[in-house]
């Protein structure tokens, strides 16, 4: 797949089918205005791989018009332009300059890990609205300040997690709430993928798949490393740093938070636990034994002592199969239809023995028809709904707290190689 590929299934739900404009499922007050009328006047802050698919969107919505691009790197800076649908964008090499444009309302943050929490404050003290991608930030203590700055703003704030815009989980935490499952003490979530041996997980070059390298010399041509590094430790030009900066601990978190963060954070938007108790993980470099130093293979058990609940999370690059969530109670068990971020349909199955081999799969006594549910507006539109509202979004930064010391536990296990706890006055891990 080259550069220009098409969106993947990690954008949002039926964009490319449907059209973006009628992704608009619920009906939004907009200052007594319909959406078309007083569209976001959008400034976009990364148009990297996820970036890229977040500025395509959001310059086919009519809920929202582009007037800003932000990005250090100028091929991916062209292609935001062009995404863009508007021939007076601007365009900045510096997002503090995208910042002081009073033509932006709001900002979508798509940039490496390691910039998020300053990107995030700079822009809430500017009084822009924020969406910004997941993970939240790299620790504890950067998710207190940004969520301090946030409330103190009274910013709308959204993280990236669009398995929230499925009425899925709701309806399915409510089933379980109800007793539906019996005594739930057990969630099993993962992650798998099996690639072959000249296209690792996170070695692609600008998108999702691609594994077309770009000339090396032509890349430092067009970047400017040094504004690209930021507050990462000061190195030479690497170009494994920058295209693959999820394999790397000063930029990011590795599966934590990337996959791990996903399925964790669906977990939440289901049951409503909150921050687990404890958390022991333990991971390696198993098979891609490059010059990666976030390992492959992550494996974490979180402990909810009060709810009585184990949440596992599998996380697996040297194998392929599906692993959704599943919500396992005495008497019942609700297996969802894809992974969290995906998650929109749920079946309820009796339970009983472990599947064998020649044995047949049992009916589900209970099929969730989400053509029935609620109408409910993607992720990205309940994020635009909110900058005209005022009201909270579905993964607002209480929900960005939560997500981050979750994935983090699992951070901090793996380094100490040990149990750690969350201890909820102080809010830290220890």
């Amino acid at each position: 797949m080259n550069s220009n590929g098409g969106i993947s299934r990690r954008t949002f739900l039926g964009a490319a089918a449907v059209g973006a404009s009628a992704l608009i499922a619920a009906p939004a007050v907009l200052r007594g205005a319909s959406p078309t009328a007083d569209p976001v006047r959008v400034g976009h802050i990364g148009t990297g791989t996820r970036g890229w698919d977040l500025i395509k969107y959001t310059g086919a919505t009519d809920s929202a018009k582009v007037v800003a691009v932000c990005d250090v790197y100028k091929p991916h800076l062209k292609r935001g332009v062009e995404a863009a649908n508007n021939p007076d964008i601007k365009t900045y090499l510096d997002y503090k300059d995208l910042l002081n444009d009073p033509k932006v309302e709001a900002v979508i943050i798509a940039t490496p890990d390691h910039w998020h929490e300053q990107m995030l404050i700079d822009a809430s003290n500017a009084g822009k609205a924020i969406y910004c991608e997941k993970g939240w930030t790299l620790s504890i203590a950067a998710a207190k300040r940004m969520r301090e700055a946030v409330r103190k703003n009274k910013t709308v704030m959204q993280l990236g997690h669009q398995g929230r815009q499925f009425p899925a989980s709701a309806d399915g935490g409510k089933m379980i709430r109800e007793g539906r499952l019996g005594p739930l003490t057990f969630v099993k979530t993962g992650r798998y993928k099996n690639k072959p041996l000249d296209a690792p997980v996170w070695r692609w070059y600008g998108y999702y798949d691609c594994y077309d390298r770009p000339d090396p010399k032509q890349v430092v041509k067009d970047l400017d490393w040094q504004k690209w590094l930021g507050s990462a430790p000061k190195i030479e030009f690497n170009e494994r740093h920058f295209w693959h900066w999820r394999c790397y601990w000063p930029y990011g978190t590795g599966q934590a938070g990337d996959l791990l963060s996903h399925e964790l954070d669906y977990v939440q938007s289901v049951l409503g636990y909150g921050i687990p108790d404890t958390c022991m993980c333990a991971g390696q470099i198993a098979f891609w034994k490059d010059d990666r130093q976030s390992p492959d293979t992550w494996i974490a058990n979180f402990q909810f002592e009060k709810q009585g609940c184990t949440v596992v999370f599998e996380g697996i690059q040297n194998s392929e199969r599906d692993q959704t969530p599943e919500f396992c109670g005495r008497e019942a068990r609700m297996v969802f239809d894809s992974i969290g971020q995906d998650a929109g349909r749920f079946e309820i199955y009796k339970d009983g023995p472990a599947w064998t081999m020649g044995g047949r799969n049992p009916e589900p006594i209970y099929r969730y028809d989400p053509s029935k549910a609620a109408r409910w507006p993607n992720h990205m539109e309940n994020f635009l709904q909110c900058v005209r509202t005022g009201q909270k979004p579905r993964c607002n930064e209480d929900e960005a707290f939560i997500e981050t010391a979750t994935f983090l536990m699992s951070l901090k296990s793996y380094h100490k190689k040990r149990q750690v706890r969350w201890d909820p006055q102080k809010e830290e891990i220890v």
